[in-house]
């Protein structure tokens, strides 16, 4: 049985850009009303957190199992892009910043 090869994944941009946009979500969320911090702030947190989580736990394993935990970081990144449409409707973000993340 021979050793798989792992991806070293601090050195994979979608995990640096996934880190960013966590980040991104992060500070954004300060300016968020109180009352969705247990609600669509922690539901935009957690996915946010979700795609270069998920990117980092696949890297350890085949490249097969990457596959799927790529899958997985992209689906977070669409439920997160869905939130963030909510927010524009709620007005707790503004297009610019929609626009900006989206791009990412």
């Amino acid at each position: 049985m021979g050793t798989a090869k792992r991806h070293n994944y601090k050195n994979l941009k979608v995990w640096q850009l996934g880190i960013e946009i966590a980040n991104d979500i992060s500070d954004i969320l300060l300016k968020f009303p109180t009352h969705e911090r247990y609600d669509l702030s922690s539901q935009l947190s957690r996915c946010s957190v979700s795609i270069p989580s998920n990117i980092a736990e696949g890297s350890s394993r085949t490249d097969k199992s990457f596959s799927h935990f790529i899958d997985i970081a992209l689906g977070s990144s669409f439920e997160l892009l869905t939130q963030l449409i909510v927010a524009k409707h709620r007005k707790y973000i503004n297009e610019e910043i929609y626009n900006q993340l989206e791009k990412k």
